[in-house]
């Protein structure tokens, strides 16, 4: 007998850091998950990526951490500021705003360009 294929289209996943940080209730965060969830399939991403709420008010060492395990796995890295500053961006990357969200507040990690 053949092996059944699989019926479940790849779906991405979001590893999320920092939420219990972040001072966002998770009736809020919920939105923004979803929001994310769908750019990622629009964008035809179905891998892992890696989503960091951060609070400067209440910074966490391990998000940076976290960041760094996105770049090292070639993964997409999101930021949502909860507060007034993003979190600063390793060597040779900058955060880019993610205008398409209405909150103003999600960002990309991307690589800088070499001049």
């Amino acid at each position: 007998m053949l092996p059944q294929p699989n019926s479940n289209p790849p779906t991405p996943t979001i590893e999320s850091y920092g939420q219990g940080e972040s001072g966002i209730p998770m009736e809020e965060m919920q939105p923004i998950m979803e929001w994310l969830f769908a750019s990622l399939l629009n964008a035809g991403y179905y891998g892992t990526a890696h989503l960091i709420w951060f609070n400067d008010a209440a910074p966490n060492p391990k998000l940076e951490k976290a960041v760094k395990t996105g770049i090292k796995r070639d993964e997409p890295t999101l930021l949502y500021r909860c507060a007034s500053q993003v979190q600063p961006p390793p060597n040779g990357y900058y955060w880019r705003l993610m205008a398409e969200h209405p909150s103003s507040r999600i960002y990309q990690l991307e690589v800088k360009d070499e001049d």
